[in-house]
């Protein structure tokens, strides 16, 4: 057989075994078969969403932490300073106000001048001063000049003795009135005197103004001392037995203390014990100013403490996303209270679990239209 007869003998087969292939088969391509059978789908409860979509979401993530307290309850307070910590400036002399150098709501440092105010009896004193001095060099001389004639023999040593008794007198007096005018910042010889700050701290109270007089029995200023403030609430009957000294406390804006006091009788009328707690200072931290308390007590095991915004509701549910492997998962949780701008989660996520803090809206959008 030629050559060219086992070529075409060839294609012969091969359209043959095309037919017969055609014949059994249903006449199309069969489809490739997925992998799995739930490829290309996510598993119940989670979105999915890759890594280009959550940039475009603006999808932020962080860890759930243990909580170490959670949110006991929210009480009405008043700021105030400490017993020990609020002083009075007062004017010690008579006199007229010449000028004034702080105002109401500045922060002093310990020794910073408030005033100063001219006044009649500190001149005097400063002239008295200046008398006393005189009075004691001539006495110290004279002291002196007997002793050598004492040693002489000229006169009696008791003489002697004396002039020391009348110059010792002399020194006293001048050390008693110097002492007097450096106590109150005063100047002799300008009959005016400073007030000035005791303490460091903040001026809450400045009833003075220049030329206005000053009679020596008031105090033109009060200062609290600085970092340093009281917050007095109603603690409700229910919880007297629940809170104790060193519990935590937060006031707006996110200023933390701790419990120092819990009283043990209930007010007949507001059915509720005085709590006290210590705070430092802190914007909006103001002796006299009405806020609200937040008590915090040991935290159950399992809880976590996320940032509020990774908080979100779908129906009467609350809820937060979890970073899985295919998306985020949508978690039922329990919330057990929230402050200072984090929320503790009594159920639904575990600690080191990556929540979505950003972008919690677009998920829920999401969620809601599946």
């Amino acid at each position: 057989m030629s050559k060219r007869n086992y070529i075409l003998a060839g294609f012969a087969v091969i359209a043959l075994a095309l037919g017969i292939w055609w014949l059994a088969g249903s006449g199309t391509a069969p489809e490739p078969a997925p992998s799995s059978p739930e490829a290309g789908k996510a598993a119940p409860g989670v979105l999915p969403v890759d890594r280009r979509q959550a940039a475009q979401l603006g999808i932020r993530l962080a860890p759930a932490l243990t909580a170490s307290e959670a949110p006991i309850a929210v009480i009405p307070a008043v700021i105030q300073p400490p017993a020990n910590a609020r002083v009075a400036v007062a004017a010690t002399f008579p006199g007229v106000v010449m000028r004034t150098l702080v105002v109401e709501g500045d922060t002093v440092r310990q020794g910073q001048p408030l005033a100063v105010i001219s006044s009649r009896d500190v001149l005097t004193m400063g002239a008295d001063l200046t008398r006393a001095n005189a009075r004691a060099g001539v006495a110290r001389s004279n002291a002196a000049r007997l002793s050598q004639l004492a040693r002489e023999g000229i006169i009696a040593g008791a003489r002697a003795d004396e002039a020391h008794a009348l110059a010792a007198e002399a020194g006293a007096d001048v050390a008693e009135k110097a002492r007097i005018l450096k106590m109150v910042n005063g100047e002799g010889r300008g009959g005016t005197y400073t007030l000035t700050a005791p303490i460091a701290g903040r001026v809450t109270t400045a009833n003075i103004q220049t030329g206005n007089p000053v009679d020596g029995t008031t105090a033109p200023y009060v200062i609290d001392a600085a970092n340093r403030y009281e917050v007095v609430g109603q603690l409700p009957e229910r919880l007297v037995g629940a809170v104790r000294p060193g519990m935590t406390v937060v006031i707006e804006p996110d200023i933390a203390g701790r419990v120092t006091a819990v009283g043990s009788t209930i007010d007949p009328a507001t059915r509720s014990a005085m709590l006290k707690a210590e705070i430092p200072a802190g914007p909006g931290i103001v002796a006299g100013r009405t806020t609200s308390m937040s008590l915090s007590g040991p935290a159950p095991a399992g809880a976590v403490s996320v940032p509020s915004g990774a908080t979100a509701m779908i129906g009467d549910k609350t809820i937060v996303f979890v970073a899985t492997g295919g998306g985020y998962a949508i978690r039922d949780v329990k919330i057990g209270g929230s402050v200072g701008g984090q929320t503790v989660l009594l159920s639904g996520v575990r600690p080191g679990e990556q929540v979505v803090v950003s972008g919690t809206s677009a998920l829920k959008a999401l969620a809601l239209s599946r």
